[in-house]
């Protein structure tokens, strides 16, 4: 499936910004059944230097610095990707997560997608107890990674409320635990931490969901801006699966990887800092639309 990608990022300001530094994770990635066909970022006010660099975790990132006096920043990203993912792989057919733990804390590459750089807590993602023990109860003595992954993503959809004015993204985990609600987001960062507290590999994937479903098919949670979901490590013959747990789904042909990190700070698709206004808004508007 090929994809038409929208991404609009529009800063409103109280008052003029007389300077912005700006860092952009906006180029959708190629591999693992993806594959980028064109790229185009449109910024206003045009910046005055724009530069592009690869991070650790292979994530395209684009430096702009903008020197002109604005009360509106507008970024238009626009991508076509060829989606074309083989279909998961079965549950009986992974490995027992025991096995998988002990194989991940074995491993000493260093390289973005080894298991090792996922196992530990990172900004946004602390290990805790509580959090440990409720990802616990899907992971039975002898169960398979991928089953055992699959029913913590579940019970993480049924137990949590989606509710977009439940949360920020500044919100600690161990409220989002407790309140039970917050975007997707917060769902992904309570499944990594669930399984990190288990010893196991788990990655944030910021990317996102097509926007109009096919016919019969409901409309996908969070499909209206970049969504959230996680990539937990099954092993070196299957290596990183993906798991929505905002929709309950197994990652498939309706999503479309930008970045994968840590947690979100990793993978944010813009941030930076600004000189002039103390408020601002912030609108996002994301389009996914198949091409005819």
């Amino acid at each position: 499936m090929i994809y038409d990608i929208r991404h609009v990022t529009t800063y409103s300001y109280e008052s003029p910004v007389s300077f912005a530094r700006c860092s952009l994770r906006l180029e959708p990635r190629s591999g693992d059944g993806q594959q980028l066909i064109s790229h185009n970022v449109e910024i206003k006010p045009v910046p005055l230097e724009r530069t592009s660099r690869t991070d650790f975790f292979g994530i395209h990132t684009e430096s702009i610095v903008i020197e002109t006096a604005h009360r509106v920043l507008r970024i238009d990203a626009r991508s076509r990707v060829d989606v074309t993912r083989t279909a998961p792989v079965r549950e009986m057919s992974s490995p027992p997560w025991a096995l998988v733990r002990e194989a991940a804390f074995a491993s000493n590459g260093l390289a973005a997608t080894t298991p090792v750089g996922y196992l530990f807590a990172s900004p946004l993602v602390p290990i805790m107890s509580p959090i440990t023990d409720y990802a616990a109860d899907s992971f039975p003595e002898d169960a398979g990674i991928f089953a055992s992954a699959a029913d913590l993503m579940r019970r993480i959809n049924r137990d949590f409320v989606y509710d977009s004015k439940a949360t920020e993204i500044s919100t600690p985990l161990q409220d989002v635990f407790g309140k039970r609600r917050g975007v997707c987001q917060d769902f992904a960062h309570v499944m990594i931490a669930g399984l990190r507290g288990l010893g196991l590999p788990a990655a944030y994937v910021s990317g996102y969901l097509r926007t109009t479903p096919p016919p019969g098919r409901p409309r996908l949670q969070g499909a209206d801006a970049t969504h959230a979901w996680v990539s937990v490590w099954c092993g070196e013959e299957i290596g990183w699966a993906g798991f929505d747990p905002t929709n309950d789904l197994v990652i498939g042909n309706d999503h479309v990887v930008l970045a994968m990190g840590r947690d979100y700070t990793d993978v944010s698709p813009v941030d930076g800092v600004i000189v002039g206004s103390r408020k601002q808004k912030l609108a996002v508007a994301v389009d996914v639309i198949p091409a005819a």
